[in-house]
C-alpha cells in the first residue's frame, strides 16, 4: 500500500524504532501502539477534490524520572487525487512529532499545583515531513512553552502555550521564479495545543476520548510573497476497547471512528483545498 519515497522516510521510521527502545529502557511507564486509520474526504491546498488517504500510525509516550516523551511517526498513502511528482499514482508523506516534558513536581520534588492544574511543565520537541508530490514538502519545525497539565480523574488533559520557528521547502517551478522562495523561513510564531486522552465507562463499554487541537498563529509571508493565515487543526477520536470485550486484553485493541478538522491547513487561505472535515475509521493495537 505505502510507496519508496526517499531516505528521510526510512530515517524517520529508525528514529521512532531507536527512540522507543532507548525510552523503554528507562521508563518508569510506557505505551507503544501501532495504529490504522481510514478517510475519503482528506484536502489539500490548491487541489478542489477529496483525497481517500490510509494512514498507518506508529506512537509511543513514557514517563521516566523527571518527565515524560512523546512520538508519533504517521506514514500516510493518498489515492490518486493527491499524486505524487511526475506520477498518476497516489503520493506518500512521512511526518513526525516529537515532545518532551519536563515536570514541575518531579524535577523539584513538589507539584506546582494550582486551581484543577495538578502540575505545570517545560514542554519541547520537534515536527519533521516529507511529501514525494510536485510541492515536495520538508517541514522542520521546532517548539518550547510552559504546559498546564489538569487534574482529572483518569488520563490527562494538558494545555500548552509553544513559541514556534518553522523552515520548508517547495519544488515547483513557481517557486523558484524571481521574488519567489524554494526555501523558507516563517516568522515565529505562537501555538495553542490541547492535548487529551480520557478513558471513560459507557455502561458496559470501555471507552476512551482522544485526541489534539491546534492553533497556530499567522507566521508572516508564504513562499510567493502571500500573507499566511492563522491555522486550526484537531484530530480526535472516540475508541472501543474491543480486546477487553472480546478476551479480556484491556488495552490491546481499540476500534472507533475518527474526525480531522482542518483550517487555513499550512497557513493557507483564499484556495482550494485549504479546509477540511473528514471522518475516519480508526484502530489501535497497543504492545
Amino acid at each position: 500500500m505505502f510507496q519508496r519515497t526517499s531516505q528521510p522516510l526510512a530515517a524517520g521510521a529508525a528514529l521512532c524504532l531507536a527512540v522507543a527502545s532507548v525510552s523503554a529502557q528507562a521508563a518508569t511507564w510506557s505505551d507503544t501502539a501501532i495504529g490504522y486509520r481510514y478517510g475519503t474526504q482528506f484536502r489539500e491546498p490548491g487541489n478542489g477534490e477529496d483525497v481517500a488517504k490510509h494512514v498507518l500510525q506508529f506512537t509511543h509516550a513514557s514517563g521516566y524520572s523527571l518527565g515524560q516523551n512523546f512520538f508519533n511517526l504517521d506514514l500516510l498513502q493518498s489515492d490518486s487525487a493527491d499524486p505524487a511528482r511526475n506520477s498518476d499514482e497516489g503520493a506518500t508523506e512521512a511526518y513526525l512529532v516529537y515532545r518532551h516534558q519536563l515536570h514541575a513536581g518531579k524535577v523539584f520534588d513538589a507539584p506546582l499545583a494550582f486551581g484543577p492544574v495538578r502540575d505545570v511543565a517545560l514542554s519541547g520537541g520537534f515536527d519533521l515531513n516529507t511529501k514525494n508530490t510536485a510541492f515536495a514538502p520538508r517541514k522542520r519545525q521546532l517548539l518550547l512553552g510552559p504546559t498546564l497539565k489538569f487534574d482529572v480523574p483518569r488520563g490527562f488533559l494538558d494545555l500548552s502555550l509553544f513559541y514556534s520557528y518553522e523552515w520548508n521547502h517547495c519544488g515547483l517551478d513557481a517557486c523558484a521564479a524571481p521574488g519567489n522562495e524554494t526555501d523558507i523561513s516563517f516568522d515565529p510564531y505562537y501555538q495553542l495545543n490541547l492535548a487529551w486522552g480520557l478513558p471513560f465507562e459507557a455502561g458496559a463499554l470501555p471507552m476512551k476520548f482522544q485526541g489534539f487541537f491546534n492553533l497556530n498563529g499567522e507566521k508572516g509571508e508564504d513562499y510567493f510573497g502571500a500573507e499566511t493565515a492563522a491555522e486550526q487543526l484537531m484530530r480526535t477520536s472516540l475508541m472501543l476497547d474491543v480486546g477487553r470485550l472480546a478476551w479480556g486484553g484491556e488495552n490491546t485493541l481499540w476500534v472507533g471512528a475518527g474526525y480531522e478538522y482542518w483550517r487555513n491547513k499550512f497557513g493557507n487561505q483564499d484556495k482550494p483545498g485549504v479546509d477540511t472535515d473528514a471522518l475516519m475509521l480508526q484502530l489501535e493495537w497497543h504492545l
